[in-house]
């Protein structure tokens, strides 16, 4: 909770005799150790007064009606009036209907955006929100424990189900529910089963403690691992005829955690502009359709660059031309490529070497890591070839930082990049429960403010966005599926002679800017006026407010 008063809220409570002088020295003492918590919250942690008494005591200093939120308070299912996410990013929680008013506590009540957000959403609904406030811990607990309330189909299988059964239903319901990953986590008292849908985990089911040795060892077998092996070990499950299932343990201070990443089989490449390239063909063209040179796609891990990387060798692909990929591991086969899978014994350096033996004329190096595999792929560039890659970095720009730092020299930088790329994936909103509502004046304030900085003059007055809602079609998440942001560099000559002068990135990106380079923030940006995403998923990944 945040609270603006005239009175520190400790000495409010003391005036009233809800706690101690004592308490509140206890109080701050917490405080100085969790900076982030406020005295009210440490106050309940700490067990210093009745909770129900110490929050109507809260209440009434800030002149709201403070709640307990227990069991008995909340008499209504969350999802049916907001998603999991809406209630998560702003803190609040319904707990009770009468007639078309609807109650709501808040954690914070003094955040004046996160109720308007939340009293616009229910106003759609035709509901009229009555505002509480309540403890932080207690909000985020229930809204923990409904991290998995969409996953029935797995807790019924859990019960009096055998092993086999239960790991059988985890894995089915995983591919059900779309996940691209499950982990399984051994806790001190219990095993967790999480699913990574669209890129967020959500908790799907907890496993009694007693069943933890016959999971890890129906896991080990499924994956060809080694029973007696404690360390960490790599697996594959091949028992699902459209999935190759790759399976990592990994030893904890409470036994084995396990990760499987669910790869669909036969996956086909979706076209680059359904991924959320901006742009057109012509674009495509001038970007990616070269000899001569090389294509960097720039993100952080788990950002989409190799599903990127495909769609572009996709769009390149022809009989006439021989494309040769190198990959660590190879995640989708694509009929006409000459894929490598790097393996224990090879090196992406040591495979283009041969590579380029074979006559290509495209090749994809999954990713450049070092400064051999950079100077290989170079020579590649500069003897005709059209070479793609990714590096791990933040941005397109970046990208001549992290080759500079390889040693690569300034000169072959810019003799031989001709396009990089950066990008992020944010949630979807999911088109089947989104909600209109105007732009609030803070969002237009901060929208405005960074598309001016860079030249984008677009009045927003009369713009619309959208909410998360949740529904069945989204898991009552408010989301489905996930869609790139992106922004591109080309270089220009004008940028090539900045990189061989050795000009900062700082002096590089204000030449691209005046070149019409624009970054992730504008292409994300973009996307939420056309309705795509939100402002705060576009927040999560950019941290802009």
């Amino acid at each position: 909770m945040d609270f603006k008063r005239r009175q520190p809220m400790g000495v409010e409570l003391v005036k009233r005799n809800i706690v101690t002088e004592e308490d509140i020295e206890r109080a701050l003492q917490y405080q100085r150790e969790h900076p982030n918590m406020k005295i009210g919250d440490i106050l309940y942690e700490l067990k210093a007064a009745n909770p129900r008494t110490l929050i109507e005591a809260i209440g009434d200093i800030l002149g709201e009606k403070g709640i307990l939120l227990d069991s008995q308070t909340i008499k209504v299912r969350l999802t049916d009036y907001m998603s999991l996410d809406v209630a998560k990013a702003n803190k609040a929680v319904p707990f009770e209907v009468d007639n078309n008013k609807i109650k709501v506590c808040f954690a914070n009540t003094t955040n004046k955006a996160r109720m308007e957000t939340v009293r616009l959403l229910l106003l759609n609904k035709g509901l009229v929100m009555e505002k509480y406030i309540t403890f932080a811990k207690d909000i985020d607990n229930y809204l923990q424990s409904l991290g998995g309330e969409v996953y029935d189909d797995v807790k019924k299988t859990s019960g009096d189900a055998t092993v086999t059964e239960l790991v059988d239903s985890i894995i089915k319901t995983g591919i059900k529910r779309r996940a691209s990953d499950i982990h399984i986590e051994p806790l001190e008292n219990e095993i967790r089963v999480r699913y990574r849908i669209d890129g967020e985990l959500f908790t799907a089911l907890k496993i009694d403690k007693e069943k933890q040795a016959q999971l890890i060892g129906r896991l080990k077998a499924i994956s060809n691992m080694h029973q007696e092996k404690q360390e960490s070990q790599d697996g594959r499950i091949t028992l699902y005829e459209d999935y190759n299932i790759r399976v990592s343990s990994q030893p904890n201070i409470n036994g084995e955690k396990f990760v499987l990443r669910l790869l669909k089989k036969d996956t086909d490449i979706r076209n680059i502009f359904e991924l959320g390239y901006p742009g057109d063909e012509d674009s495509v063209r001038k970007s990616f359709n070269k000899r001569n040179s090389i294509t960097v796609i720039a993100a952080p891990t788990g950002e989409g660059k190799t599903t990127t990387l495909y769609s572009i060798i996709d769009y390149l692909n022809r009989p006439e031309i021989n494309i040769t990929t190198i990959e660590d591991p190879v995640e989708i086969r694509i009929d006409g490529l000459n894929q490598i899978e790097i393996g224990a014994k090879s090196t992406f350096s040591g495979s283009l070497r041969t590579v380029l033996r074979q006559d290509p004329d495209i090749i994809l190096v999954g990713e450049i890591r070092d400064l051999e595999t950079a100077e290989i792929a170079i020579q590649a560039g500069q003897t005709g070839h059209y070479v793609l890659s990714t590096i791990h970095t933040i941005d397109s720009i970046e990208v001549i930082n992290r080759l500079r730092k390889m040693e690569v020299s300034n000169y072959d930088i810019a003799s031989i990049l001709a396009t990089t790329v950066s990008q992020r994936l944010v949630r979807r909103l999911c088109p089947e429960c989104k909600r209109e509502r105007p732009l609030t004046d803070s969002e237009k304030q901060i929208m405005t403010k960074i598309l001016n900085k860079y030249g984008e003059n677009i009045d927003l007055s009369n713009v619309k966005t959208y909410d998360p809602v949740g529904c069945k079609h989204c898991d009552n998440t408010g989301y489905y599926e996930r869609i790139g942001i992106f922004e591109i560099l080309d270089f220009t000559e004008e940028i090539k002679e900045l990189i061989v002068q050795g000009a900062s990135t700082l002096e590089i990106r204000q030449k691209a800017v005046e070149l019409g380079y624009r970054p992730l923030i504008v292409d994300g940006i973009n996307k939420v006026i056309s309705g795509i995403t939100t402002l705060d998923e576009l927040n999560k990944k950019l941290l802009f407010y």
